[in-house]
């Protein structure tokens, strides 16, 4: 008796003939290799219907490459490897490829392992009788358009005779709103999120409370559910992308509760979109636009120090980014993610999201690629700080990786403090990590370099700044000095801009102050009462404690 086979492809090419020799389908042949293969191999549902057809990953890829030229679409930029990575299970296909594989298969999404219907709306299953020998008919392209000897795709698709192959938008609307507008409410979140807003304009003192931050968590946890697919047209879209970028100029310069306000309301606007169906060509940029407004949130979060919050927009974020399949999008989202773990956290975490922002990069030079080293380089200041006797070089080393990046960014990418990196960002992080490292007279001049190129406005980074000058003087030996400084960093921001993560590493000037000089060291009490002043801060937080000594 002969031996079973061994391989996956022999396994599935004895079960494919079987099933074709009594007339079985492509779906269903598919089942049973995925039913026989997976338990011995591992085998997804989405390569067994590859094997199913009997086809090599080249055909998949040449296959949905001509359903592209068909659509009049750019071809994409699908290959063999990431078509590989899918039926591995490492990456997941957005929603235009997992349209289009659906459409080469002839399958529902379900029946690659992938929940929820397919953006286009409409059933990708063959018609009863149809297999993968016997592929159905394509109907004939008119004579201009039609090459000799044309043989259908296996999965085309094939509308019925007066039927258009794509939805109209009234179509996915259903039929009980197909003559009027969308069907858009307002939810209780905008309610709140209004409220809190009106009562801000009017200058009435807003406490960041259990029902804000409820609301907040509420409207985060629905684009979560609800990153589907919109009905939303160009226009709209250029106006929020334009209302985004216009948010990272605005983001220093608003109080950070009146700010998460504004943003929320079109982060609200935005999953109204994705609740509903869109056309494949939109879904990528709507998602971009949630992947920024996610992550801007992420970082207002960042401010008023809520770490739980934040990083649940930065994993709101993320999701987004993945639908776009856009790496450096992603990589931003990691390396505005890292700074969570730097003001909050673990150094340490600070440092692998920086390295995994840094891979995920690549070599292409662009924001995240230069923040990730000059983040890296920050992590690896507080670590040398805490007595990691390797970290000093290598944070260094860091500082100059990030230098040369920086130094060939575009214009476009250094004009913004929130989607880009700008000249004075890149002198603050230079500062910090020299701050960090012991070397208070570089630090100080670096420090005082970028205190000149920020504007008035931009408070939380200004601020910052000045704090760290603050340190530096601690480290010269002059703690009275470096207590006035911080006093005057704090006082000269208006209440609603003292945010939690101005007054914590304010705090952190004190208790280090406090840890080498006495707790009755002079300036410190004065230095305390003007901390104790009204600032916005979260009820939720939660600062691990950190020993006095290790945090400055």
């Amino acid at each position: 008796m002969s031996e079973p086979p061994r391989k996956e492809t022999d396994v599935a090419r004895r079960i494919r003939a079987h099933g074709l020799a009594r007339g079985r389908g492509a779906a269903q042949i598919a089942r049973e290799i995925h039913e026989q293969c997976a338990p011995l191999f591992g085998t997804s549902r989405i390569k067994a219907h590859r094997l199913a057809h009997g086809v090599a990953l080249s055909d998949i890829v040449a296959q949905v490459k001509a359903l592209y030229e068909i659509d009049g679409k750019p071809l994409p930029r699908l290959g063999e490897t990431l078509l590989s990575a899918y039926e591995s299970g490492y990456k997941r296909p957005g929603p235009e490829y997992l349209h289009y594989l659906c459409a080469v298969y002839r399958v529902e999404p379900q029946e690659l392992d992938y929940q929820g219907p397919c953006i286009c709306g409409r059933g990708h299953a063959a018609r009863p009788g149809a297999s993968a020998a016997a592929p159905p008919r394509v109907p004939e392209r008119p004579a201009a358009v039609r090459e000799p000897d044309a043989r259908p795709l296996v999965g085309a698709i094939v509308p019925r005779a007066g039927e258009s192959p794509w939805p109209a938008v009234n179509d996915l609307r259903g039929p009980d709103r197909a003559d009027g507008p969308l069907n858009i409410d307002v939810g209780e979140e905008d309610i709140v999120l209004r409220r809190t807003l009106l009562q801000l304009l009017a200058g009435a003192g807003v406490q960041l409370d259990g029902q804000i931050l409820g609301t907040v968590d509420s409207l985060r946890r629905k684009m979560d559910d609800t990153l589907v697919g919109a009905t939303v047209s160009p226009t709209m879209l250029d106006q929020w992308e334009e209302t985004t970028y216009g948010y990272g100029r605005q983001y220093q310069a608003t109080p950070s509760l009146r700010m998460l306000c504004d943003v929320l309301l079109d982060f609200s606007e935005v999953r109204r979109m994705c609740d509903q169906r869109q056309p494949v060509e939109l879904q990528e940029r709507l998602c971009r636009i949630a992947a920024q407004l996610s992550g801007l949130s992420g970082l207002i979060m960042i401010n008023l120090g809520d770490h739980r919050l934040a990083r649940s927009f930065f994993r709101t974020a993320r999701t987004a980014a993945d639908e776009t399949g856009d790496r450096q999008l992603r990589a931003w989202v990691t390396v505005r993610e890292s700074l969570v773990p730097m003001y909050y956290g673990d150094p340490r975490e600070a440092l692998h999201l920086a390295r995994k922002a840094q891979d995920l990069a690549g070599r292409t030079p662009g924001v995240a690629a230069a923040m990730a080293p000059a983040v890296e380089a920050r992590a690896l200041g507080m670590l040398a700080m805490r007595g990691r006797g390797d970290a000093a070089p290598s944070a260094r080393r860091a500082l100059v990786r990030g230098r040369s990046v920086f130094d060939q960014l575009s214009r476009t990418d250094t004009g913004d403090l929130v989607f880009g990196f700008t000249d004075r960002q890149m002198a603050f992080y230079e500062g910090d990590t020299f701050t960090s490292l012991g070397d208070h007279r570089q630090g100080d001049e670096v420090l005082s370099h970028a205190l000149t190129l920020y504007e008035p406005t931009d408070r939380v980074d200004r601020t910052l700044v000045r704090l760290d000058r603050a340190t530096c003087r601690l480290h010269a030996g002059e703690p009275e000095a470096a207590l006035v400084a911080g006093r005057e960093a704090i006082l000269d921001l208006p209440e609603d801009h003292r945010s939690d993560i101005l007054v914590h590493r304010a705090r952190q000037i004190g208790a280090a102050v406090a840890a080498r000089h006495g707790a009755d060291a002079p300036g410190l009490r004065d230095f305390y009462d003007a901390l104790a002043g009204q600032s916005v801060t979260s009820p939720a937080r939660d600062t691990p404690s950190v020993p006095p000594a290790e945090q400055v």
